[in-house]
């Protein structure tokens, strides 16, 4: 007799999670609040013109993403950003400046001082840092880098992954890659060149080598897929309501589109975001529901925009730009998506994503929308070279975006360890564990298949 599961959360992680454990032969059964599968991963059209309205891309960092992509007979789909996406820029002093990619364009860019060229040539020279698992990423890379790097590479990059604010991400938790170089191997630059060769032995690729990936009609595509072949074993409009012990495993009880409905399991995953598995928990383990409702998710805007390539002065040969904290603007950066990816937008039109808000600047949201856009808009104009209003405008507000790896994030992490054990038969996964990426989502979706088989196969 087949193991019965339930997945709680419709999101890629939920979902490439219940694909591998119903390949498997598991009793599956998968609960999504919303009428669509994907959770973050939406896909709309607008006039036209393609909008990712939450991830635009991943990075093809694991075997497990094309291993997924040709199981789900999605090659054909599947797209890779075009070669001008590897140009990015960072502005500074309202100019926008590429972002040096080899020791030579290192030397010649005006993005860095003289001295702090310099200060990042003693990164091999400094000693591990005393702090451990409790340092930012502010610490961290001052330490090893200088303020400037910090001001000008990383605030800029941290706000384009996480949305994040350096002076509270842990640096461990965080960027743990980051935390290895100078833990293993002493240092960033010597760490760098040393663990290429494991990441071959592990057949994984640096994000910075990962080849970036999206799909012709959207990301949105992927989870549809999965759920396409999930078939009935999703129900849609699933609100899951608390999770409590019984004679027979574990009672979830969730609200279906106004009916009250109950459902026993003898295994759940939740990939619930950690707001709302903390309700659901919260009649097994109250310390739980005190760690995840500690997780911070700041809200962010997506805004998008499509214009005349004609009418924009800036040359469109890169992935986009992203905005130190240091030069005061509205929003984190901008995302070229027509450069990046075909069929992003019409014909003589060019498109653009822009981030506005996240960790750096909740507060702009006591704004009215309009206004925060006519304002980011303004700023975006003057960067651009562009005299236009735009043809197509439409934005996405999500009021708590992506989970904060903040200093001390390394506690939670212990007590889902520590929940687990002690509530067998229940897993904890989505993108507050093990990672928010895309990539990192997929990756954890095959550990967190291991592990409920492995756990199975001792009951």
């Amino acid at each position: 007799m087949s193991k019965k599961i339930v997945v709680l959360g419709g999101g890629i992680s939920g979902l490439a999670t219940a694909y591998w454990l119903h390949k498997e032969g598991f009793d599956v059964t998968v609960l999504e609040k919303n009428k669509e599968v994907g959770g973050a991963m939406e896909t709309v059209l607008v006039e036209g013109n393609l909008f990712d309205r939450g991830p635009n891309s991943g990075l093809e960092t694991t075997p497990v993403i094309s291993k997924l992509v040709k199981d789900l007979k999605l090659d054909k789909e599947l797209i890779y950003a075009n070669q001008e996406g590897n140009k990015r820029y960072i502005l500074r002093d309202n100019k926008l400046h590429a972002l040096p990619m080899s020791p030579p364009a290192f030397f010649k860019t005006k993005l860095f001082s003289a001295s702090a060229k310099m200060r990042l040539m003693l990164e091999p020279f400094i000693g591990r840092s005393k702090d451990g698992y409790y340092q930012s990423i502010s610490q961290f890379v001052k330490r090893r880098l200088g303020q400037e790097f910090l001001d000008y590479a990383i605030n800029p990059f941290v706000a384009g992954v996480y949305a994040g604010d350096p002076d509270r991400l842990s640096v461990y938790s965080a960027f743990p890659k980051l935390y290895e170089l100078e833990s293993k191997y002493g240092g960033l630059i010597i760490g760098t060149v040393r663990s290429i060769r494991e990441r071959k032995k592990r057949a994984e690729v640096s994000k910075n080598h990962a080849k970036m990936f999206s799909f012709r009609n959207g990301m949105q595509i992927l989870p549809k897929k999965i759920a396409s072949e999930l078939g009935e074993r999703i129900q849609i409009l699933a609100d899951v309501e608390s999770v409590v012990k019984s004679d027979n495993g574990y009672k979830i009880t969730y609200n279906n589109a106004g009916d009250r409905k109950e459902i026993v399991s003898d295994y759940i995953l939740s990939t619930l975001p950690a707001y709302v598995a903390s309700n659901v928990f919260k009649g097994i383990d109250v310390k739980l529901s005190e760690h995840l409702d500690s997780i911070e998710y700041p809200p962010v805007m997506v805004l998008y925009l499509t214009y005349p390539i004609d009418k924009i002065k800036q040359p469109l040969d890169g992935f986009g730009f992203l905005i130190p904290k240091k030069e005061k603007k509205s929003f984190l950066g901008a995302i070229w998506s027509s450069v990046i990816f075909e069929n992003r937008s019409t014909p003589k039109n060019a498109s653009f994503t822009l981030f506005v808000g996240g960790a750096r600047n909740p507060e702009l949201f006591s704004l009215d929308k309009e206004i925060i856009i006519k304002k980011v808009l303004n700023e975006f104009h003057e960067i651009m070279g562009i005299e236009v209003e735009p043809s197509v405008k439409s934005y996405r507000y999500w009021s708590k975006a992506i989970p904060q790896y903040n200093v001390g994030y390394i506690e939670h992490e212990r007590y889902c360890d520590k929940f687990e054990v002690e509530n067998p038969g229940i897993f904890l996964s989505g993108n507050y564990r093990g990672g928010i990426s895309v990539g990192d989502c997929l990756k954890n979706s095959e550990l967190v298949f291991e592990k409920i088989k492995n756990h199975s196969q001792k009951v």
